[in-house]
């Protein structure tokens, strides 16, 4: 069984992580809910691995990836649309585990009353994502999906704060936005298009746990007792409903951490489209090197961002940026 399986994995690592020697870690994480949140707020992570670990919030994927360029982190959560402009640029840092793929947890909302009935309503309009974000690839590839040149509409790259502070002065008519933000806006808006949809459409994107190069090579132990226990705890969310209702603990303990209340933070973990384990080794995500569909994915994505003049380069190959060197085992 899967699960037992983790547990036999994450206390064979265990004794060789709690063991090693090294600085102390720096893992970001974002605004968003997801399962694994559990553990860093109630110390988990910190007490199974026996190292030093400090966790740091990021509004983006692009900081967390700035801070990984700078040495300031080692371990991070990540969007594809950031990943694929970093791995561009030559950013030593690989994907190890895949929780999430595109799913209703990222949105594109429209306010209501703006005269938006469907994405051809967009040409004209006010629009906002966070830079280099999966959101502000999905918006352009929309536009693009419907034929609707850049320049048609105003696009406006902004941080989430930012874009909830212009929606609340109703300078935007739509934003493509996750949570907490998305929670926000949708208090004066609607739904058009979910980034699963987008996906659907030719765009898909993926949300990854990455690290440095570097950490890659020198913490082989501490990534796999890591990836162990994301995908213990996205195993519980798939198989265990009751464990992530809003009344659970596992819920109360999110909410602690990220704010907002318990129901607002089930909701939006309903939102997300959990990728299982065992998918994770497979050519169609992780494994098969230049076959990989991150890789593939990325490559679409580096295209589709030079193509519309926010990166300037397209690697030949983003094999090196995927490893499944440390998805857990499927049985013992």
């Amino acid at each position: 069984m899967f699960r037992a399986a983790l547990a036999i994995c994450i206390s064979t690592i265990l004794c060789a992580t709690s063991n090693a020697s090294g600085n102390k870690i720096i893992i970001a994480y974002q605004t968003g809910p997801d399962p694994i949140e559990v553990l860093i707020a109630n110390g988990e992570i910190v007490k199974i691995t026996g190292r030093q670990v400090e966790f740091r919030r990021f509004n983006s994927g692009a900081d967390i990836l700035a801070a990984i360029a700078s040495g300031d982190v080692q371990v991070g959560y990540v969007g594809s649309s950031p990943f694929a402009a970093a791995a561009s640029r030559g950013l030593d840092v690989k994907a190890f585990y895949i929780p999430s793929i595109s799913g209703t947890d990222e949105a594109l909302v429209v306010r209501d009353g703006s005269g938006i009935n469907s994405p051809a309503d967009l040409k004209g309009k006010r629009l906002s994502a966070a830079p280099v974000s999966t959101d502000h690839y999905q918006l352009l590839a929309t536009l693009k999906q419907n034929g609707i040149a850049e320049k048609e509409a105003t696009v406006l790259p902004l941080p989430q704060p930012e874009i909830v502070a212009a929606w609340k002065r109703g300078d935007l008519d739509a934003a493509f936005v996750w949570d907490p933000a998305l929670s926000e806006l949708k208090k004066s808006s609607h739904v058009l298009l979910t980034s699963k949809q987008v996906a659907e459409r030719g765009a898909p994107t993926f949300n990854a746990w990455v690290a440095s190069g570097t950490f890659v090579k020198s913490e082989p132990d501490f990534l796999k007792t890591f990836a162990a226990l994301v995908a213990k705890q996205n195993t519980s969310f798939l198989t265990d409903k009751a464990a992530w209702s809003e009344d659970s603990a596992n819920v109360k303990t999110i909410a602690g951490l990220l704010g907002g209340t318990p129901k607002d933070q089930a909701a939006a973990l309903r939102d997300l489209n959990i990728l299982p384990a065992d998918q994770q080794g497979t050519d169609i995500w992780l494994g098969g090197g230049e076959r990989s569909g991150v890789a593939s994915i990325l490559k679409e994505t580096a295209g589709f961002l030079k193509a519309q003049k926010k990166t300037t380069a397209v690697r030949d190959s983003y094999a090196d940026y995927v490893t499944a060197a440390f998805v857990p085992p499927l049985s013992q």
